[in-house]
């Protein structure tokens, strides 16, 4: 990579890991600037997967105080999350190359459809205080729950792009909780998915991750995910929202003409 391109990736990272603390949907922004600058989908896609770990981190520390009380969840959620992570890198890892290029156009196209609709969703999400209780989540609705951290775990470990827009769309209909103590639960479910991947991606496919490209992302979206979890909610979101439905269209543009 040139000078510039080294600076674009950097900043991509930033971009993400900011936009994924407080919307989601970070890897529209990265994604297509790895693919832009010559990595093809597979390896853009699991450079891009261990480089934004950095930034889930981040962005969960930052968003510590909507944790509270949701502990004992997290802890039945995670398990799912996990082997959702392993189903969707492993087939990444198996499947064929041209597989992943022609889904993932439709995987974007599915990604920007629901940040469209993200705000229809919130509007119709459960209305609480938010005075950092727990809910009690049992029977149906937990089952539910883990299914739903299991389907979302294995679309981002297979292509993480609008993975948190799913989770908050999915368990924003079965929990009883406030917009912002779910995208701290959609935080932290993010970060355990994208680790366990790029894990999986590392130890079996290291010949498949461009380093350079993940270790500009890192430090980037490691920035991004501490400075947008303090600052980023003061956005306007259909400013955020428009920028990734364009990059969105850019990544399908550019699979579709490569």
């Amino acid at each position: 990579m040139t000078g510039w391109e080294m600076l674009a990736v950097a900043a991509a990272g930033f971009a993400a890991g900011g936009i994924n603390a407080v919307v989601g949907s970070g890897t529209l922004v990265s994604f297509p600037v790895l693919l832009a600058v010559g990595l093809p989908p597979v390896p853009a896609t699991i450079s891009n997967s261990l480089g934004l770990v950095a930034g889930n981190l981040s962005g969960s520390i930052g968003y510590r105080r909507e944790l509270r009380g949701q502990r004992r969840l997290l802890l039945r959620l995670l398990p799912a999350s996990v082997l959702g992570a392993l189903t969707g890198a492993f087939l990444l890892l198996t499947l064929p190359a041209a597989a992943f290029e022609t889904v993932v156009p439709v995987l974007i196209g599915l990604a920007v459809v629901l940040v469209i609709l993200q705000p229809a969703v919130q509007r119709n999400l459960p209305a609480h205080p938010d005075d950092g209780t727990a809910r009690p989540v049992r029977g149906g609705r937990l089952a539910a729950c883990f299914v739903g951290a299991y389907f979302t775990g294995s679309y981002g470990g297979y292509f993480a792009a609008s993975q948190g827009v799913l989770q908050i769309g999915i368990f924003g209909l079965l929990l009883r909780e406030p917009l912002q103590r779910l995208n701290a639960l959609k935080n932290v479910l993010t970060l355990a998915v994208n680790a366990v991947a790029a894990l999986a991606y590392v130890v079996v496919a290291p010949d498949r991750i461009d380093w350079g490209a993940a270790a500009l992302l890192s430090v980037g979206s490691l920035i991004g995910g501490a400075v947008s979890s303090r600052y980023g909610r003061r956005l306007p979101a259909a400013v955020l929202r428009a920028a990734i439905v364009a990059l969105g269209l850019v990544a399908i543009a550019v699979l579709m003409t490569g």
